[in-house]
This record gives C-alpha cells, sequence and structure tokens, in this order.
C-alpha cells in the first residue's frame, strides 16, 4: 500500500511538472521569469510527494489508551482461585510436633529473599518435627538493616496463625541448651531434611540453620506447599506501622487515578554492578559499577554484550517507557515507582518521565515527617513499596528478582491481577533497531515478543521458575472450567475445595472491618 501511494504521489508530481514545462512554452510572451517559478514548484511537488512516503521518526507520534479492562484483566482471571487449605490427612502440629526441638533460622539477603526463608523455615520445622523459633533477620548484608522480625511483621499474628500446622516460639527456652549450628544445601527435599538435619537433634534440642535462603526445593508433596502458601499469602502480615503507611500511599495514589500502574524499576547501583552488563554511561559507570562489584568476591567477570543478548540485563527507564507505551498505556497514565537511589538521578529518569507525565514515588506523595520512621530501614521502605505495589491494578517489574517473583506469585494466587515481565532477550533487538521502523511496527513488534511475558493464568506452567513465582498448588480451577476441560494451571488433582478455601484465598477482613488483602 505504501509503495503504491509513493508512486501515485510520484507520478502526480511528475504530471504537473510536465504540464507547466508545456505551458512555458506556449505561453513564450509572458515574463521571462515565470517559467522558472514553475519549473521550481513543479520540482517542490516532487519533493514533497517524495518526503510523504518517508516513515516518522519514533519519537514523533506515540499513540496510547488510558488503563481500561484489556489492559485491567485478562478473561482467563475469573476461572482460577487460590487455594491452600489443608487436606484431612494433613497432621496438625500437636499431633506431630516433638517435645524439647527447636529449630532456629538465619534469614539471608534482602526484605524478599528473607520472606522466602521465613516461607521455608516453617515449612522445615514442619518437616523436622520441631518447634520454630521466630527467624532471625539478616543484619550483616549489603543493607545494613537493624530491624527485627516484629519490626517488619506482625509476630502475634503469626504464631497465631500458623498454631494449628506449625508450633512456634519468639524466644528459645534456657533449658534447650547449647544450639548447633548447621546449613543445608540449596533446594534440599524433605528426605534430605530428614538426612542431614534429623540426626542432629539426637545430640542436640536446638539447632540452628545458617544462610537460609532458598534451602527448600520446588518440589514437594502437595501438602507442604500448600503450608508454603499459608505462610506466604496469610500469615506474613505487615507490622501496623507499615500497614497504615503503606494504605495512605495506595489512597493516595487512587485519589489521583482509579486505577494505577507499578513499576519496580529496580535501577539501583547495586543492581547494575551485580548484573555485569554496561549501561551507555562511558568510563564513568564502568569504574563506579566496577567498584560495587567488588563487594561480592564470588562474581566472575561477564561480557556485558553476551549478557545483553540474552537477556540478562535490565532495561532502562526510557526502554521501560517505550515498552509499556507499546503495550497501548496512555501518557495520561498514572505511574507508581519503586525504588531505591536511581543511578544516574533525575538525568536517567527524565526519558520514563516524558513518557509518563504522572510519575509518583512514595518520596512525592508523602511527607519527609511521615517517612521519618522508615528512612533508617532499608526493609521497610522496601516493605511500603512492595504493599503498593501488590495494590496497583497492573504491576510491572524490571528483572525477575526476589520482589518481582514473589509479588507475581502472590498476584496469582490473589486473582490473577496483570503482572508484565520484559522479554529482555528479544526486547533487545528491537531497542538496537527501534530507528529504523516507524512506531507502529514497532509497537506491534513488542506486542507479539510479549506474549508469555503479561501475566496470563495460561502462562503459569508448572515447573516454571520457583515455586514462590508460580504457587501450582495453589491455584484451583473454578467449576466452570473443570467442566469444560479449561486451561491447564497447575496440578490440583480431583481435590474438592470448599467455600471456605476460596474465601480464604480472595480476602481477609482487617480489624477495621474493611476487606483487605493480607499483608
Amino acid at each position: 500500500m505504501m509503495n503504491k501511494k509513493r508512486h501515485r504521489n510520484n507520478l502526480t508530481g511528475l504530471h504537473i511538472f510536465n504540464n507547466l514545462i508545456i505551458r512555458r512554452r506556449r505561453q513564450r510572451s509572458l515574463h521571462s521569469f515565470l517559467p522558472l517559478l514553475s519549473a521550481a514548484c513543479g520540482c517542490l511537488l516532487l519533493l514533497c510527494a517524495s518526503l510523504s512516503s518517508l516513515r516518522l521518526p519514533l519519537n514523533t507520534s506515540i499513540n496510547g489508551r488510558s488503563l481500561d479492562h484489556e489492559l485491567l484483566s485478562s478473561v482467563e482471571s475469573n476461572l482460577f482461585y487460590g487455594c491452600s487449605n489443608a487436606s484431612s490427612s494433613f497432621q496438625t502440629a500437636e499431633m506431630k510436633t516433638e517435645p524439647n526441638r527447636y529449630l532456629l533460622i538465619e534469614t539471608s539477603g534482602g526484605l524478599n529473599q528473607q520472606r522466602t526463608g521465613i516461607t521455608d523455615a516453617v515449612v522445615a520445622a514442619y518437616i523436622l518435627n520441631a518447634t520454630l523459633v521466630v527467624p532471625k533477620l539478616d543484619r550483616d548484608s549489603f543493607w545494613k538493616d537493624s530491624s527485627n522480625f516484629s519490626d517488619i511483621f506482625n509476630v502475634d499474628w503469626f504464631v497465631s496463625y500458623l498454631s494449628k500446622d506449625v508450633k512456634i516460639v519468639q524466644q528459645i527456652p534456657e533449658e534447650a541448651g547449647n544450639v548447633r549450628d548447621a546449613r543445608v544445601p540449596r533446594k534440599c527435599d524433605a528426605r534430605c531434611y530428614h538426612k542431614r538435619i534429623l540426626p542432629l537433634f539426637n545430640k542436640k534440642r536446638a539447632v540452628k540453620l545458617t544462610k537460609f535462603d532458598y534451602r527448600l526445593s520446588n518440589w514437594l508433596d502437595q501438602d507442604l506447599q500448600k503450608l508454603r502458601c499459608r505462610v506466604n499469602y496469610h500469615a506474613l502480615r505487615f507490622a501496623d506501622p507499615i500497614l497504615q503507611m503503606g494504605r495512605k500511599l495506595v489512597d493516595r495514589m487512587r485519589m489521583k487515578s482509579n486505577q494505577f500502574v507499578a513499576l519496580h524499576l529496580r535501577y539501583e547501583p547495586d543492581m547494575l554492578a551485580f548484573s555485569g552488563c554496561y549501561y551507555g554511561g562511558g568510563e564513568k559507570e564502568m569504574q563506579e559499577l566496577g567498584a560495587l562489584r567488588k563487594r561480592w568476591k564470588t562474581l566472575h567477570t561477564k561480557d556485558p554484550e553476551r549478557e545483553r543478548r540474552q537477556g540478562k540485563c535490565l532495561l532502562t527507564p526510557e526502554e521501560i517507557g517505550l515498552m509499556l507505551r507499546a503495550l497501548g498505556f496512555a501518557e495520561d497514565v498514572h505511574l507508581y515507582v519503586a525504588s531505591g537511589e536511581i543511578y544516574g538521578g533525575e538525568e536517567t529518569l527524565a526519558p520514563l518521565k516524558a513518557l509518563f507525565p504522572n510519575f509518583h514515588t512514595k518520596e512525592s506523595i508523602s511527607s519527609k515527617e511521615e517517612l521519618a520512621q522508615f528512612y533508617s530501614y532499608s526493609s521497610r521502605l522496601a516493605a511500603l513499596d512492595f504493599f503498593v505495589c501488590d495494590e496497583s491494578d497492573v504491576f510491572v517489574a524490571n528483572n525477575n528478582g526476589n520482589m518481582a517473583k514473589i509479588l507475581a506469585g502472590r498476584r496469582r494466587y490473589f486473582g490473577h491481577k496483570p503482572t508484565i515481565r520484559p522479554n529482555a532477550k528479544r526486547l533487545h533487538e528491537l531497542f538496537l533497531n527501534r530507528d529504523k521502523m516507524g512506531w507502529g511496527e514497532f509497537s506491534s513488534r513488542v506486542l507479539d515478543v510479549q506474549v508469555g511475558f503479561m501475566g496470563e493464568p495460561s502462562e503459569a506452567e508448572v515447573g516454571r521458575g520457583s515455586f514462590h513465582e508460580n504457587p501450582y498448588s495453589c491455584i484451583c480451577r473454578s467449576s466452570e472450567v473443570e467442566g469444560r476441560g479449561g486451561l491447564f494451571v497447575g496440578e490440583v488433582s480431583d481435590e474438592a475445595f470448599s467455600e471456605d478455601d476460596q474465601d480464604l484465598a480472595l480476602t481477609e477482613y482487617a480489624d477495621d472491618g474493611n476487606a483487605q488483602t493480607n499483608f
């Protein structure tokens, strides 16, 4: 079509030009400058016809649409629900907990890595028939956060909610005696715990598992997986100060717009350094990020170009913005950006803000006085961002880190709320060549490469990703889907689920009587 239009425009220009020449020959009596003027006009017409066939630059016109139903939900989302009730064969804590057997845990990493450790610690205690001591949080890693468990999570709720599953105490009793330190390998299953840890309880009443992150297998029996879900999605509720401030932030975003998008940008110096990628900042960037990278002594030198080709590098803020606009998000969308210190500051954020002027952070929608109690604690600040991201209508993750995985799983469990992950490997090729194509072609190709990365229920295949990202044992099909074959999300056998189970997965009522997803 474009070629035909260009050909037609060129013929039109030539026809006009020829007519002008013929008319010049017939009208020799006119002033001598008229033929020159006519020829010039003909040439200008030809030039305009040629230019009209050229593609516009990518950034000349970008159309989008405000958040509508198509972007806010999937037609498949109401066909599945979260389910985590124990089966009738699941033994309670009262039936199986051995007296004088205590399991202690030292978590590792930032907030969300520690959250996975806490979740898995409850299951490990159940496997070992032990009483769990409320886990200790990591105070020594990169983030240097001195918060205790009770500063982040509601410890009383945690203990009481899980009381039927695992006995939990806040302090180890003196009669437990000396504690034996131990460590299990990554992805250790029930048999592994029985072989490596259970014999230690023959000599000691208390065993502490150190650096407890991802020390439990993705593959466990169904009841243990459901226990994981009860811990992660119901028992781990944020402490009141975090909940109250988090709700204020969400309410303020809702006052600006009925719907909003949350973006976990993760464009902080530590993350960029850890990735081993190059982001275009020249020698200054290489020196600064190289110095940070030395903090991780076990990291090897990487080929930045190879990492980017394989989709292992973060998208820049501008690339994230272009991806969202190509997917159909209009410039009037309100964007909440969850992030710490952005590498490059305002200069780095400027292209994203130009694409989405309604740009918000926890700092921009609250006062310094309100955030003062959180400023010295990275995990508490991260908890506020976690809360807002989970409450958002659409969540966008710029990497597949711990927060992205946990939120992806949580949003699947609580109704398959849209969760977008960039297909960085294929988007890299598009961004390299974006100046060579029009916006329509670029947008169409982005839509194509993002299929399978938009949080649809059909994307959640058994065994894909970690269990915290894809809690397939806790996602059940509605009777409507079962009746017609439905979509494949996870094996849930022929187990019958009660209405109470469905209600538990959807909402929990806060103390003030308002329905809230359980944090």
